[in-house]
């Protein structure tokens, strides 16, 4: 089962938009995300495309109302407190916005760590064999490049996606 990533889309839509395209394309189920929508109209797309949900609010979530009003309007979208617990695929995977706010006891406990806030892609394998993942950033503000992700549930694998076209390197 494939499963995108993403986290930090800051409201810019056009990315989010063009990073659900290809994880679609890639034949993921859903999509996960680590947080900092900024504005409900950044759900926008998820609506659109119609493709299953889950999330958690990060530090610049400042309408969490009207969030969760969007969310509401579609079918499997989940909004949720950062951090959050969730299995999929019958892997035990823990959705989170900033790794600090996580004792190590909780992190050592699933077998997968989607977060966000630091906006650089990271993959690698913790020494209890944990998969932590960044999938970056989705707005592209800060690195230039918007970024998502690709997660491999039976490998336990990842992909990482990049919108390296010119125009997003404005």
């Amino acid at each position: 089962m494939l499963i995108g990533l993403m986290a930090d889309s800051h409201d810019r839509v056009p990315a989010i938009r063009e990073l659900l395209e290809r994880i679609l394309e890639r034949g993921a189920g859903m999509v996960l995300h680590a947080g900092d929508y900024c504005s409900p109209f950044s759900l926008v797309p998820f609506l659109d495309f119609n493709i299953p949900f889950a999330g958690v609010f990060g530090r610049n979530d400042g309408d969490r109302e009207g969030l969760r009003a969007i969310a509401a309007k579609g079918l499997g979208l989940e909004l949720y407190e950062s951090p959050h617990s969730i299995e999929v695929g019958g892997r035990r995977i823990l959705l989170v916005h900033e790794l600090g706010e996580v004792a190590e006891r909780s992190l050592e406990s699933h077998e997968i760590i989607v977060h966000g806030f630091t906006h650089r892609q990271e993959s690698r394998e913790t020494e209890g064999g944990a998969l932590v993942v960044n999938p970056g950033e989705a707005c592209g503000w800060l690195n230039g490049v918007p970024s998502a992700a690709i997660l491999d549930l039976d490998a336990k694998a990842v992909e990482l996606i990049s919108l390296t076209e010119p125009a997003w390197k404005v």
